[in-house]
Order: structure tokens, then C-alpha cells, then sequence
């Protein structure tokens, strides 16, 4: 499949919960011996989470390349999870996602978009940094979490 094959973002499908989750599991994995544990994504029902309505696919002609986990709260979006299939990683595959991100939340009339990430995960914090985000706040417990924020 060439790499100009198009790109669309769309919610996810009762059918994709174990792709999606195969997916995560591929893209967090490398972080487990830096954190200790699985990374929280990694333990994420995904078939439920897509019962919710909260997860979209980036697919890319009939593949899955992309995930992302959005939750409206209040008058933010929370960018709950967002994960590149390490294969693809580095082809601007996440860059569009977060794109997207900013798009959806515009189009909910949302002024906010809020993620948390794990300390150890430092160029992920770097890339949002990159995009614009601010750190808010940390919070130290069984995952140290960095929290970041956008207005958009």
C-alpha cells in the first residue's frame, strides 16, 4: 500500500476493540521497563470504550495506523490516549491525530484540550510542548503523571 494512500480519522468499530488494543500494546510496550509497570493505556478496555463512542481510528486505506481516546469534560476535551502503530511512528501520523484533536474540539465549541502523560515519557512531553501545551500540574503515586493544557 503506498504511502499516499488516503488518510481518514472516523470513530472506531464494535469489530476494531482487538485491533485497537493490539495496537496500543505495540506503540506503549517500549515504555514498560522505563516505568515499571504497563502504562494506563495499555490497560484500557477498548471494546467498552468504543460502546462509549470516545475512541477514533486513523486508517489509512483499509488499515488501522492511529488511535485516539477523546472525552468531553465540562468545556474541555481530555486527549485521553493517543497511539501511533510503531511501524508507522515518524511518518506524521501523530501529528495528524493531534490535529484532529484540536479540530473536534473547535467543533464542540470546546475552549480546552487537557492530557496527562507519564513523567518517563519525556519526548512524547517534549512533542506536545512542541504543539503548544503547558504544563498545569503533576501528580506522583503508582504512574507520576505530567498534566498539559491547550487552548484552542
Amino acid at each position: 500500500m503506498g504511502i499516499n494512500t488516503k488518510l481518514m480519522i472516523r470513530q472506531a468499530t464494535e469489530g476494531e476493540g482487538r485491533r485497537i488494543s493490539d495496537l496500543v500494546r505495540a506503540a506503549y510496550g517500549k515504555y514498560i521497563a522505563r516505568i515499571g509497570r504497563p502504562p494506563l493505556p495499555m490497560l484500557d478496555d477498548y471494546p467498552a470504550l468504543i460502546a462509549l463512542g470516545v475512541v477514533w481510528v486513523l486508517v489509512r486505506g483499509a488499515e488501522v495506523v492511529g488511535v485516539l481516546v477523546l472525552r468531553e469534560e465540562g468545556e474541555h476535551l481530555l486527549l485521553e490516549n493517543i497511539a501511533v502503530e510503531p511501524r508507522h511512528q515518524g511518518q506524521g501520523f501523530g501529528s495528524r491525530l493531534l490535529d484532529f484533536v484540536e479540530e473536534e474540539a473547535r467543533s464542540r465549541g470546546l475552549g480546552e484540550i487537557r492530557l496527562y502523560t507519564n513523567e518517563a515519557m519525556v519526548e512524547n512531553i517534549a512533542i506536545y510542548e512542541k504543539r503548544g501545551y503547558r504544563e498545569t500540574s503533576r501528580e506522583s503515586g503508582d504512574y507520576n503523571r505530567v498534566f498539559l493544557a491547550k487552548p484552542v
